[in-house]
């Protein structure tokens, strides 16, 4: 039996309630709103900083497992993860405590399309994205590498698609 297997077995199990978790709060997140007297409209260009940092990092940590630095790719993925999950917080606090802004530029044709692929990806990938880090945390370097090959893009993607939408939304912030 594997040693490992009871970590496993927790950081799966931890995987699955944090991912069931994030998905309920996002999706009923429109529904929630929180009075409070601070002015959270300064979160927009922080989160999405924190988006694109994460992507910084992804592509430094693919860059450092190409060259086989595995404790290099370790901290690159480390970094973004925090970074990823700070944005997530951050992302929520300010869609419970502030009016949703609507698009007002004249680019919906890009604009939609980029935003949408851009959430449904962030949803489904999520729990993936967890599962991918808790496979090459416990050393299930196999499985990790499959799910990883696929994933790093879909992250990656997520990550750079964030701020775009942001860039273009910016004008549209009261």
């Amino acid at each position: 039996m594997d040693s490992n297997a009871p970590l496993i077995k927790k950081m799966n199990t931890a995987a699955w309630i944090v991912s069931i978790a994030v998905l309920t709060l996002v999706a009923l997140m429109r529904k929630i709103h929180i009075q409070t007297n601070i002015d959270f409209s300064f979160l927009p260009p922080v989160y999405s900083a924190m988006n694109a940092i994460a992507a910084v990092f992804l592509i430094r940590a693919l860059m450092f497992i190409r060259k086989k630095e595995v404790a290099s790719h370790k901290q690159m993925i480390f970094i973004a993860l925090s970074m990823s999950l700070l944005f997530l917080l951050l992302y929520v606090l300010y869609h419970i405590t502030t009016p949703e802004t609507k698009y007002c530029g004249n680019a919906g044709w890009f604009y939609y399309p980029l935003l949408i692929t851009h959430i449904v990806l962030a949803a489904v990938s999520f729990p993936f994205i967890l599962f991918t880090f808790v496979r090459g945390y416990t050393m299930q370097v196999e499985k990790h590498k499959q799910m990883a090959k696929w994933v790093f893009w879909v992250w990656l993607y997520v990550a750079l698609t964030g701020p775009i939408c942001y860039l273009m939304l910016m004008p549209c912030y009261k």
